[in-house]
């Protein structure tokens, strides 16, 4: 929170006539909703210790469902927003059961499927646009992304509300408690008989189910289905989980955390556009952004776990003193020097 407050001082500083307004407020909450979404929807199975590099392919082929169901086939907007959700949970599924039962590498298993979810998008588009026909979308779908609340984007709040979810879940529950075992040290999760394999299903699942959510924003707020747009937030959506494990709790991915992590993201995003740098700098920002996420979330979880030995080595240990044996007789045992 202090980097992101730092960041709007500096760029307000610096740019006192066009950053320090409500429209670019505004504009930070509405446009960064997705992408908070779907770092959340990254950040947990980081919390297992795993990678889905599938939500990128997820996000758009879930987006250009929602239009292709509403626009195409005629179904009414709740009913194919729910089926896409429900769809995304079922390819998180999908994705859990190859890395954890198909024993493949998480980085390689989910990309594979990602490369198969975006081939799923190209055959439905046939490589084109699914753009509404005259009458438009219903005003009441548009309204899930247009609205606003407490005069704030609404998109705002639901990316605040799944973040406070996913911290209840993880922090105060047991099943979050097992998620991040599992992450520190499957063998040791194994050993006190925390099911790995289904609790690393049950995160990808969640992951998934969020991605689908987010395609359901994506597609009420762009409006028309764009088979490739997905790609565009795979790396702010890493470089936000990643960075949000050095934040609120250092070491540990968190919701929190990551939602503080697209905040300072979004902030430095807008204040660089706003001082009109050219478009290269957006993936040089996101992806400079992502090494040092990655290098300080590595270094703060060797700092947790070194406090962590010390601790243990430096506590005082107790000799555990052996029970005195009974005399022959029964009686109590001989105390006599």
């Amino acid at each position: 929170m202090a980097l992101t407050a730092l960041l709007f001082l500096v760029f307000s500083l610096v740019l006192p006539h066009t950053f320090p307004t409500r429209d670019t407020v505004d504009s930070i909450l509405s446009n960064q909703s997705v992408p908070a979404v779907l770092a959340l929807a990254a950040m947990v199975p980081i919390v297992t210790g795993a990678f889905d590099l599938s939500i990128g392919y997820g996000l758009g082929l879930a987006h250009v469902m929602v239009m292709q169901l509403v626009v195409n086939e005629g179904w009414p907007w709740p009913l194919a927003c729910l089926a896409v959700v429900v769809g995304g949970a079922i390819l998180g599924v999908l994705n859990g059961v190859i890395v954890e039962f198909g024993r493949i590498d998480s980085f390689i298993g989910t990309l594979g499927v990602g490369s198969m979810l975006y081939a799923v998008t190209g055959w439905i588009t046939d490589g084109g646009r699914i753009v509404p026909g005259p009458q438009g979308l219903p005003a009441a779908f548009t309204d899930i992304y247009d609205s606003t609340f407490l005069g704030l984007p609404v998109p705002a709040f639901y990316a605040l509300a799944l973040a406070v979810v996913l911290w209840l879940v993880l922090e105060r529950l047991p099943l979050g408690r097992y998620l991040y075992v599992i992450g520190s040290n499957p063998r040791a999760a194994d050993l006190v008989g925390i099911p790995t394999r289904r609790y690393t299903v049950y995160a990808f699942a969640a992951s998934g189910l969020i991605v689908g959510f987010a395609g359901v924003l994506l597609a009420a707020q762009q409006q028309i289905g764009n088979p490739s747009v997905g790609l565009d937030y795979l790396l702010p959506a890493f470089a936000g989980a990643l960075l949000g494990a050095t934040a609120i709790k250092p070491g540990r991915p968190n919701a929190l955390g990551t939602l503080v992590a697209v905040a300072v993201l979004a902030v430095g995003l807008t204040g660089i556009g706003q001082l009109g740098a050219d478009f290269w700098t957006v993936p040089l920002f996101y992806g400079g952004t992502l090494l040092l996420a990655v290098g300080l979330a590595g270094y703060s979880t060797r700092r947790r776990l070194r406090t962590g030995a010390v601790a243990a080595r430096d506590s005082p240990a107790v000799t555990p003193q052996p029970p005195s044996s009974p005399t022959q007789d029964g009686g109590p045992p001989d105390t006599a020097p």
